[in-house]
């Protein structure tokens, strides 16, 4: 069996080490190369790990951060499905609560009149 692969998507870490904070920054500086995105599109290339993105976007990226692809991008080795174990829990019994659980209620025979 191939060993599936993920990436890890390291923008906002080369902007930061560029002097790029905010994340419209990158919106004149990708218009001076012809790609139009929005504010929020650029917040979510910035923000989100992109699932698809545009070569011309990446090339943008690339000259504007003068930076490689491995800069940006890192591949790294998904977990797989088989190996991680999960269990069930009970409704309520959210990590954290500590020894503030309520008490399983109880119920014991009764006599009718």
């Amino acid at each position: 069996m191939a060993a599936k692969l993920d990436y890890h998507w390291h923008l906002r870490k080369v902007m930061a080490d560029r002097g790029l904070f905010s994340t419209t920054d990158l919106i004149p500086l990708l218009d001076k190369r012809g790609i139009t995105l929005s504010s929020s599109q650029v917040y979510r290339l910035v923000v989100e790990r992109p699932e698809r993105l545009s070569l011309k976007i990446l090339m943008a990226l690339l000259d504007i951060l003068s930076c490689t692809m491995d800069d940006l991008i890192e591949p790294t080795a998904a977990a797989s499905a088989g190996t991680a174990t999960r269990t069930k829990k009970a409704v309520g019994a959210e990590a954290g609560v500590g020894d503030l659980r309520p008490k399983r209620a109880r119920i014991s025979s009764f006599e009718r009149p």
